[in-house]
């Protein structure tokens, strides 16, 4: 179909389940803080005034319940939950966190050689297209950057009768592949219980007119803001959270594959995380390129086994680029072991929590190297080899 509509969701910060998600990429930042070469595997379980850790860690300087305890309450607190059923200051905090197994870490320890294995087998991919200027898919990007700016506005002060649990989706039209408006906008945002649904639906409106190009809002009957009328219990005392359920918000909103590895909570041994993030690297710089206008790439890997088994590279419309010297020549650019793929995207570093809400993928490169695979750094040398302008 060159002429459709697809749609996509994303949901803010305080959702109960991006609530687990950043508890647990927090705990990891603060490993990686004391110990960049720490291995962690973090779950979190949000449910009415009550937060359940647990999961595994090797580190050569490991936390006490009391730090994970202070981490816990500072993301709940940040994110702005202080209502009855759940409060940064008396949630009750369960810990369950211990070491790592040996079985794994043998796996995924360097050998004498300096060669190390994958942390775990999966598959994992990456995509980049022109739907945006950052290479993402229209649909996704804007469902991100509407609760986004809300959620801005809410921080700093401008709309006090909203509440931190929301979820948007947004379903895009497109003309020959090309998108060009929306069909469709569901807007759920949490609130204060004075404001009636039209009250929500004005205070929403012009955040996602100002988000969306012009002339790309949708027809009135078709803009649902609350459809159930009521949206005052939220967040974990609404509906239970735990970490890794929202995969497909947090990578392309369903516009290209999944392996089905969540991020957060795992440190960059974890090629569920690492190399999903070089994944999208490659396809980006690919795009980038103008080898091609959309991409997608796959790498696969076994535990204990440095280098990926299998490289897929599909770049749609492309007719002039050979796939297989393409997959040969970003092969010979990066070193896509587990251990290479940290050292070129710098991710032993403390730079996880920031990517818990609103997308791991086209965001900005932060000068304390967040975002890294975001970088455009093997555009001028795909350039050369394959000829493009």
């Amino acid at each position: 179909m060159s002429n459709y509509i697809f749609t996509s969701e994303s949901v803010s910060e305080g959702h109960p389940d991006k609530i687990c998600d950043r508890i647990s990429d927090a705990l990891l930042d603060a490993y990686l803080l004391k110990d960049p070469h720490a291995h962690t595997g973090l779950e979190t379980l949000a449910t009415t005034n009550r937060v359940i850790l647990a999961g595994e860690v090797k580190s050569a300087s490991p936390l006490t319940q009391e730090m994970h305890e202070e981490i816990v309450r500072s993301c709940i607190r940040e994110i702005g939950y202080e209502q009855e059923g759940f409060h940064w200051q008396n949630v009750i905090i369960q810990d369950y966190i211990h070491a790592q197994s040996s079985d794994i870490a043998q796996g995924v320890e360097a050998d004498d050689e300096g060669s190390e294995g994958a942390g775990d087998q999966g598959i994992m991919f990456g995509y980049a297209s022109r739907e945006t200027d950052v290479l993402m898919p229209a649909p996704l990007y804007y469902a991100h950057a509407i609760l986004k700016s809300l959620s801005d506005a809410r921080h700093k002060g401008s709309l006090p009768g909203l509440r931190p649990d929301a979820k948007c989706q947004i379903s895009v039209q497109y003309e020959d592949g090309v998108p060009y408006g929306t069909s469709a906008i569901v807007l759920s945002t949490q609130h204060h219980p004075d404001l009636s649904q039209e009250d929500v639906r004005d205070i929403v409106r012009p955040y996602i007119q100002n988000i969306l190009p012009q002339g790309w809002m949708c027809d009135e009957k078709n803009f649902y803001v609350n459809p159930t009328g009521r949206f005052v219990i939220g967040g974990p005392d609404g509906d239970t959270g735990l970490t890794g359920r929202k995969i497909i918000i947090d990578t392309y909103g369903g516009a290209a594959p999944h392996g089905g590895g969540a991020f957060s909570g795992k440190d960059p041994t974890k090629v569920d995380r690492s190399a999903a993030y070089m994944a999208r690297f490659l396809a980006k710089n690919i795009v980038a390129a103008n080898l091609s206008n959309k991409c997608t790439l796959q790498l696969c890997y076994a535990i204990g086994v440095a280098k990926p088994i299998a490289i897929y590279i599909n770049l749609h419309d492309a007719k002039n680029v050979n796939e297989e010297k393409l997959s040969k020549k970003l092969q010979e650019m990066v070193d896509l072991s587990p251990k290479g793929i940290r050292n070129y995207l710098k991710l032993n570093r403390p730079i996880y929590a920031r990517t818990a809400s609103y997308g791991h993928f086209g965001r900005a490169p932060t000068l304390d190297g967040g975002f890294s695979w975001e970088k455009l750094s093997l555009v001028d040398e795909l350039k050369r080899e394959f000829g493009c302008s």
